[in-house]
């Protein structure tokens, strides 16, 4: 199966291209982005050496469907997705912070907790918590957003103290992440899944706050199935969960955490196509509807011809 895991275009207008760990950004006369979802996979901050089938069609479609709805509750940067892979939108100045919203003590969290952590990002969290356990509300714990490496936790105080963000702007990006948190909750409870935790990106352009890059996918949230929830929880059992935990799982029984010198293990064909049905998985569980691969063996020639013919209708 055809996977996208690198793309070097040059469309009209273009004045640069970010390669991210799973995205590629081009930025067109610095006004419009071009932002392709490829088949790469990362995790601890390292991208593994095979894609995934599907991967990117399936995060692209997640996040353009939940930008569309919440942009009633925050503008957002979406123009266009004139390809399964690609979304294209407004050019916003990012903010050098990442918004985590947990709604559960879990993954990350739940490890630094298990070691005695009882503060997270300035957050003051209880005693006596269990893996998996609801909050009694919602906690941010943002994080520093690196270009190359870890991104590192920060508080509230550091973040307004450094002067990263103002504290305006701050207050916005706050308030937009718990209404977003709220919006994507209640979308996937009307489905049978719980909402875990996720991140948001915002961004500034002509001096309003916007919602930028993808939302609720399995590359930046978390979801369990609300069914056997609380019967796995007081049992200790894992939550059956919808999310990249399952690659990050994996590659710790096979002693890979991104650590210097460790090893990644094999990713054999069977391996991928079953993290590919995974995404297919939470793709139709998610949106409640059927995944319809596109299965165009020249994935960079239909993505040009998509975004040239894209840009020229949003030139007229």
């Amino acid at each position: 199966m055809a996977t996208l895991s690198n793309t070097d275009f040059n469309f009209p207008g273009q004045k640069s291209v970010y390669h991210g760990k799973v995205r590629e950004v081009y930025n067109i006369n610095d006004d419009i982005l071009v932002m392709i979802a490829s088949d790469r996979i990362s995790a601890f901050d390292v991208i593994l050496p095979k894609g995934i089938p599907y991967k990117g069609q399936v995060l692209n479609q997640i996040a353009a469907k939940f930008l569309d709805a919440t942009a009633d509750i925050v503008p957002n940067w979406k123009l266009a997705t004139p390809d399964p892979m690609v979304t294209v939108g407004l050019k916003c100045e990012g903010f050098r912070v990442e918004m985590i919203i947990r709604g559960y003590l879990t993954g990350s969290a739940w490890r630094e907790y298990q070691a005695g952590c009882r503060e997270l990002c300035g957050v003051k969290l209880p005693d006596g918590m269990r893996e998996n356990e609801r909050f009694p509300e919602p906690i941010i714990t943002p994080t520093t957003k690196a270009d190359e490496g870890h991104d590192e936790n920060i508080s509230r105080e550091e973040i307004l103290a450094q002067g990263i963000v103002s504290k305006e702007d701050y207050e916005v990006m706050e308030q937009y992440t718990r209404a977003l948190f709220a919006r994507g909750t209640e979308m996937a409870a009307e489905k049978g899944l719980i909402l875990v935790d996720t991140k948001y990106e915002f961004g500034k352009r002509d001096g309003k706050v916007y919602l930028i890059d993808e939302i609720h996918t399995p590359d930046s949230s978390r979801y369990f199935y609300a069914e056997g929830y609380q019967e796995r929880f007081e049992k200790g059992e894992p939550q059956k969960q919808l999310s990249k935990e399952f690659v990050r799982q994996w590659l710790i029984e096979n002693n890979f955490m991104g650590k210097p010198g460790q090893v990644v293990p094999e990713m054999t064909d069977e391996y991928c196509e079953s993290v590919s049905q995974r995404y297919i998985e939470l793709y139709e569980h998610i949106t409640g509807e059927k995944f319809v691969k596109d299965e165009d063996p020249n994935l960079s020639q239909r993505i040009e011809k998509n975004v040239v013919e894209c840009l020229n209708n949003l030139k007229k």
